[in-house]
Protein backbone atom coordinates (compact mmCIF):
# COMPACT_ATOMS: atom_id res chain seq x y z
CA UNK A 1 0.00 0.00 0.00
CA UNK A 2 1.21 3.59 -0.91
CA UNK A 3 2.35 5.98 1.78
CA UNK A 4 -0.54 7.99 1.07
CA UNK A 5 -3.95 7.24 -0.67
CA UNK A 6 -6.06 9.70 -3.11
CA UNK A 7 -9.15 11.01 -2.52
CA UNK A 8 -11.68 8.62 -4.27
CA UNK A 9 -9.44 5.71 -3.79
CA UNK A 10 -11.90 2.63 -3.77
CA UNK A 11 -10.70 -0.01 -1.20
CA UNK A 12 -11.58 -3.80 -0.35
CA UNK A 13 -11.74 -5.30 3.20
CA UNK A 14 -8.62 -6.45 2.90
CA UNK A 15 -7.24 -2.79 2.41
CA UNK A 16 -8.80 -2.00 5.70
CA UNK A 17 -7.09 -5.22 7.48
CA UNK A 18 -3.81 -3.90 5.91
CA UNK A 19 -3.89 -0.55 7.55
CA UNK A 20 -4.49 -2.59 11.05
CA UNK A 21 -1.95 -3.12 14.06
CA UNK A 22 -4.56 -4.50 16.94
CA UNK A 23 -3.46 -3.92 20.55
CA UNK A 24 -3.03 -6.76 22.41
CA UNK A 25 -1.21 -4.23 25.63
CA UNK A 26 -3.43 -4.30 28.37
CA UNK A 27 -1.38 -5.82 31.59
CA UNK A 28 -3.85 -7.95 32.98
CA UNK A 29 -4.23 -10.11 29.67
CA UNK A 30 -3.00 -13.61 30.62
CA UNK A 31 -1.41 -15.35 28.03
CA UNK A 32 -4.29 -17.88 27.03
CA UNK A 33 -6.07 -14.84 26.15
CA UNK A 34 -3.23 -13.34 23.93
CA UNK A 35 -2.81 -16.57 22.19
CA UNK A 36 -6.40 -16.78 21.40
CA UNK A 37 -6.81 -13.28 20.00
CA UNK A 38 -4.17 -13.42 18.28
CA UNK A 39 -5.43 -16.82 16.41
CA UNK A 40 -8.88 -15.07 15.82
CA UNK A 41 -6.76 -11.94 14.34
CA UNK A 42 -5.05 -14.02 11.90
CA UNK A 43 -8.13 -15.41 10.20
CA UNK A 44 -9.15 -11.59 9.43
CA UNK A 45 -5.40 -11.25 7.89
CA UNK A 46 -4.70 -7.86 9.48
CA UNK A 47 -1.42 -6.23 9.29
CA UNK A 48 -0.26 -6.85 12.31
CA UNK A 49 -0.48 -7.99 16.50
CA UNK A 50 0.76 -5.43 18.59
CA UNK A 51 1.63 -7.16 21.61
CA UNK A 52 4.05 -6.95 24.83
CA UNK A 53 7.63 -7.60 24.82
CA UNK A 54 7.25 -10.85 26.63
CA UNK A 55 4.50 -12.43 24.30
CA UNK A 56 6.27 -12.19 20.94
CA UNK A 57 6.99 -15.95 21.07
CA UNK A 58 3.94 -16.78 21.29
CA UNK A 59 2.14 -14.33 19.07
CA UNK A 60 4.63 -15.35 16.42
CA UNK A 61 3.23 -19.35 17.07
CA UNK A 62 -0.21 -18.54 17.33
CA UNK A 63 -0.13 -16.46 13.85
CA UNK A 64 1.73 -19.09 11.86
CA UNK A 65 0.36 -19.83 8.44
CA UNK A 66 -0.98 -16.46 8.29
CA UNK A 67 0.25 -12.99 6.72
CA UNK A 68 -0.18 -11.32 9.94
CA UNK A 69 2.71 -9.97 11.34
CA UNK A 70 4.14 -9.00 14.74
CA UNK A 71 4.73 -6.13 16.10
CA UNK A 72 5.78 -4.87 19.33
CA UNK A 73 6.65 -1.90 21.77
CA UNK A 74 9.39 -0.63 23.03
CA UNK A 75 10.34 2.03 26.19
CA UNK A 76 6.28 1.36 26.20
CA UNK A 77 4.44 3.27 27.68
CA UNK A 78 6.25 5.86 29.44
CA UNK A 79 9.22 6.77 27.20
CA UNK A 80 11.51 7.22 29.88
CA UNK A 81 13.91 3.77 30.26
CA UNK A 82 17.46 4.45 28.99
CA UNK A 83 18.61 4.23 25.55
CA UNK A 84 20.58 1.31 26.56
CA UNK A 85 17.49 -0.71 27.56
CA UNK A 86 15.57 0.07 24.91
CA UNK A 87 18.28 -1.39 22.56
CA UNK A 88 18.15 -4.16 24.23
CA UNK A 89 14.80 -4.52 24.35
CA UNK A 90 14.41 -3.94 20.29
CA UNK A 91 17.05 -6.28 20.09
CA UNK A 92 15.19 -9.17 22.25
CA UNK A 93 12.29 -8.88 20.30
CA UNK A 94 13.76 -9.32 17.07
CA UNK A 95 15.33 -12.57 18.36
CA UNK A 96 11.72 -13.20 19.63
CA UNK A 97 10.29 -12.48 15.87
CA UNK A 98 8.65 -9.04 16.03
CA UNK A 99 9.24 -7.76 12.91
CA UNK A 100 7.96 -4.18 13.61
CA UNK A 101 8.59 -1.88 16.96
CA UNK A 102 6.78 0.77 18.35
CA UNK A 103 8.80 2.40 20.62
CA UNK A 104 7.67 5.82 22.55
CA UNK A 105 10.02 8.44 22.61
CA UNK A 106 11.82 10.50 26.04
CA UNK A 107 8.82 12.40 26.50
CA UNK A 108 10.18 14.59 28.97
CA UNK A 109 13.50 15.31 27.05
CA UNK A 110 11.43 16.42 24.01
CA UNK A 111 9.29 18.74 26.16
CA UNK A 112 12.20 19.65 27.92
CA UNK A 113 13.77 20.69 24.46
CA UNK A 114 16.59 18.50 24.19
CA UNK A 115 16.33 17.68 20.57
CA UNK A 116 19.69 15.80 20.11
CA UNK A 117 18.85 13.57 23.06
CA UNK A 118 15.21 12.49 21.66
CA UNK A 119 16.88 11.58 17.86
CA UNK A 120 19.89 9.45 19.24
CA UNK A 121 17.20 7.74 21.71
CA UNK A 122 15.37 6.82 18.42
CA UNK A 123 18.49 6.62 16.18
CA UNK A 124 19.37 3.57 18.81
CA UNK A 125 16.31 1.81 18.12
CA UNK A 126 15.89 2.42 14.54
CA UNK A 127 20.14 1.09 13.46
CA UNK A 128 19.03 -2.34 15.82
CA UNK A 129 15.13 -2.39 13.99
CA UNK A 130 16.78 -1.76 10.68
CA UNK A 131 19.60 -3.78 10.73
CA UNK A 132 17.27 -6.63 11.25
CA UNK A 133 14.69 -5.51 8.45
CA UNK A 134 11.95 -4.64 10.71
CA UNK A 135 9.88 -1.13 10.56
CA UNK A 136 10.58 1.29 13.63
CA UNK A 137 7.04 3.37 14.78
CA UNK A 138 8.02 6.57 16.57
CA UNK A 139 5.22 7.01 19.95
CA UNK A 140 4.75 10.78 20.34
CA UNK A 141 2.32 10.72 22.80
CA UNK A 142 -0.06 13.70 21.39
CA UNK A 143 -2.02 14.38 24.43
CA UNK A 144 1.04 15.74 26.70
CA UNK A 145 2.54 17.99 23.75
CA UNK A 146 1.53 21.33 22.19
CA UNK A 147 1.91 21.51 18.38
CA UNK A 148 5.65 22.79 17.93
CA UNK A 149 6.44 19.75 20.39
CA UNK A 150 4.42 17.45 17.67
CA UNK A 151 6.51 19.20 14.77
CA UNK A 152 9.98 19.12 16.44
CA UNK A 153 9.12 14.93 17.12
CA UNK A 154 8.39 14.80 13.39
CA UNK A 155 11.71 15.99 12.15
CA UNK A 156 13.78 14.54 14.89
CA UNK A 157 12.08 10.99 13.92
CA UNK A 158 12.59 11.63 10.18
CA UNK A 159 16.25 12.52 10.78
CA UNK A 160 16.81 9.43 12.98
CA UNK A 161 15.62 7.55 10.24
CA UNK A 162 12.03 6.10 11.44
CA UNK A 163 9.68 4.70 9.07
CA UNK A 164 6.35 5.74 10.99
CA UNK A 165 5.30 8.33 13.43
CA UNK A 166 2.75 7.53 15.49
CA UNK A 167 0.00 9.60 17.39
CA UNK A 168 -0.28 7.72 20.76
CA UNK A 169 -0.29 5.03 23.43
CA UNK A 170 -3.77 5.47 24.42
CA UNK A 171 -1.92 5.28 28.24
CA UNK A 172 -2.11 9.14 28.31
CA UNK A 173 -5.49 9.97 28.42
CA UNK A 174 -5.99 11.03 24.60
CA UNK A 175 -5.32 9.30 21.14
CA UNK A 176 -5.13 10.00 17.82
CA UNK A 177 -7.51 13.20 16.03
CA UNK A 178 -7.46 14.29 12.51
CA UNK A 179 -5.90 17.91 13.77
CA UNK A 180 -2.94 15.92 15.20
CA UNK A 181 -2.29 13.50 12.25
CA UNK A 182 -3.00 16.55 9.49
CA UNK A 183 0.20 18.48 11.83
CA UNK A 184 2.12 15.00 11.32
CA UNK A 185 1.30 14.47 7.84
CA UNK A 186 2.43 18.19 6.89
CA UNK A 187 6.14 17.95 9.39
CA UNK A 188 7.43 15.06 7.49
CA UNK A 189 8.24 13.91 4.40
CA UNK A 190 6.60 11.23 1.60
CA UNK A 191 9.51 9.09 3.26
CA UNK A 192 7.91 8.98 6.21
CA UNK A 193 4.29 7.44 7.36
CA UNK A 194 1.90 8.19 9.99
CA UNK A 195 0.18 5.65 12.38
CA UNK A 196 -2.79 7.06 14.37
CA UNK A 197 -3.67 5.23 17.68
CA UNK A 198 -6.32 5.34 20.04
CA UNK A 199 -9.80 6.13 19.06
CA UNK A 200 -10.17 4.78 16.12
CA UNK A 201 -13.24 2.81 16.31
CA UNK A 202 -15.65 2.93 13.35
CA UNK A 203 -15.41 2.83 9.79
CA UNK A 204 -15.64 6.48 9.34
CA UNK A 205 -13.46 7.64 11.53
CA UNK A 206 -10.98 5.01 9.79
CA UNK A 207 -11.54 6.52 6.78
CA UNK A 208 -11.54 10.27 7.37
CA UNK A 209 -7.83 9.45 9.21
CA UNK A 210 -7.00 7.81 6.09
CA UNK A 211 -8.09 11.26 3.94
CA UNK A 212 -5.37 13.30 6.15
CA UNK A 213 -2.47 10.60 5.61
CA UNK A 214 -2.60 8.24 7.94
CA UNK A 215 -1.78 4.47 6.46
CA UNK A 216 -2.11 3.01 9.79
CA UNK A 217 -4.05 1.81 11.95
CA UNK A 218 -3.50 1.32 16.32
CA UNK A 219 -6.70 0.08 17.40
CA UNK A 220 -8.40 -2.85 19.70
CA UNK A 221 -11.50 -1.73 17.63
CA UNK A 222 -10.73 -4.54 14.68
CA UNK A 223 -14.33 -6.57 14.15
CA UNK A 224 -16.04 -3.28 14.61
CA UNK A 225 -14.23 -1.99 11.76
CA UNK A 226 -14.06 -4.95 9.61
CA UNK A 227 -17.64 -5.02 9.67
CA UNK A 228 -18.05 -1.51 8.61
CA UNK A 229 -15.87 -2.09 5.90
CA UNK A 230 -17.77 -4.93 4.66
CA UNK A 231 -21.31 -3.10 4.94
CA UNK A 232 -19.38 -0.14 3.08
CA UNK A 233 -18.19 -2.73 0.65
CA UNK A 234 -20.86 -4.52 -0.51
CA UNK A 235 -22.89 -0.74 -0.61
CA UNK A 236 -19.77 0.49 -2.78
CA UNK A 237 -18.90 3.10 -0.42
CA UNK A 238 -15.76 1.85 0.90
CA UNK A 239 -13.95 5.12 -0.67
CA UNK A 240 -11.09 7.90 0.51
CA UNK A 241 -12.86 10.85 1.25
CA UNK A 242 -12.03 14.20 0.97
CA UNK A 243 -9.97 15.61 3.44
CA UNK A 244 -11.68 17.44 5.98
CA UNK A 245 -14.95 15.16 5.17
CA UNK A 246 -16.19 11.86 5.97
CA UNK A 247 -16.05 11.38 10.04
CA UNK A 248 -15.13 15.42 10.67
CA UNK A 249 -13.57 16.70 12.90
CA UNK A 250 -15.22 15.64 15.33
CA UNK A 251 -15.13 11.76 14.24
CA UNK A 252 -12.25 11.07 16.01
CA UNK A 253 -12.31 12.41 19.50
CA UNK A 254 -9.26 10.98 20.58
CA UNK A 255 -10.38 9.04 23.49
CA UNK A 256 -8.20 5.63 23.82
CA UNK A 257 -9.74 2.48 23.49
CA UNK A 258 -9.92 0.06 26.62
CA UNK A 259 -6.32 -1.50 26.01
CA UNK A 260 -4.42 1.30 25.23
CA UNK A 261 -5.24 1.97 21.29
Amino acid sequence: MPHTLAPGTALTVQDVADLIDHALLKPELTPAEVEAACRELAQDRIWSVCVRPSDVRLALAAVDGSPTRVCTVIGFPHGTTSTAAKIAESNQAIADGATELDMVLNIGRLRGGDLEAVKQDIAAVVQVGHAAGALVKVIFETALLDDEQKAAACRASEEAGADFVKTSTGFAGGGATLPDVRLMRANISDAVQVKASGGVRDIDTLLAMVAEGVTRIGTSSTQALLAGARDREQAGTLVVPDSGHGAGEAGADGAADSDGY
